[in-house]
């Protein structure tokens, strides 16, 4: 099956002044509920990562558990779940940083992955970046690096990408939204 942008694009739901007044905040929900879709993006994914020098996945809480599990598997990589504050049982790392509306701490598990690992993050969209930092700033304190930055969407109007490849963090996203 072959990789359509505008298709997956056009799955995509526009919620404006969500979560608050003035945000347009991108569900990618149908895309997961049309199988046809959610293949598409898996095997883009799966393709390109297959032959890579990748040893674990990492999932951010919540949206990239569904994509990160999917990839993971096909890859038959261990898969780290990168979780919210107090979601993992004890003897975890955390980090604290700005969101685009507040703070969040993130954790994973202190024994996540050995040093030395390469590790994929996956995401549903890159924003400001800083999910991503944080999750990055998590597998350091492990002694891993970060291979490369996923995600399905990317809003470039919000230069996360940017930050993270001034981070020294590749980034790959399937489609991109400019502000409206």
């Amino acid at each position: 099956m072959v990789f359509d942008e505008f298709y997956i694009k056009s799955l995509v739901r526009a919620v404006p002044d969500w979560p608050r007044k003035g945000v347009t905040f991108r569900d990618i929900t149908p895309v997961f509920q049309n199988p046809k879709a959610l293949r598409m993006v898996a095997d883009c994914f799966i393709q390109r990562y297959v032959d890579t020098e990748i040893t674990h996945v990492a999932a951010i809480d919540a949206r990239g558990f569904l994509i990160g599990s999917i990839v993971a598997y096909a890859l038959n990589h261990p898969l780290v779940l990168v979780r919210k504050k107090g979601k993992l049982p004890p003897e975890t790392h955390s980090h604290t940083y700005e969101m685009e509306y507040g703070h969040a701490t993130l954790e994973i598990h202190r024994d996540a992955c050995p040093a030395g690992a390469r590790v994929l993050v996956f995401d549903d969209l890159i924003a400001t970046g800083g999910t991503i930092l944080a999750t990055s700033s998590l597998f350091r304190k492990l002694g891993a690096e970060i291979s490369e930055a996923a995600a399905i969407i990317d809003l470039p109007d919000l230069q996360g990408s940017i930050r993270l490849q001034e981070a020294d963090i590749p980034v790959y996203t399937l489609c991109a939204f400019e502000s409206e």
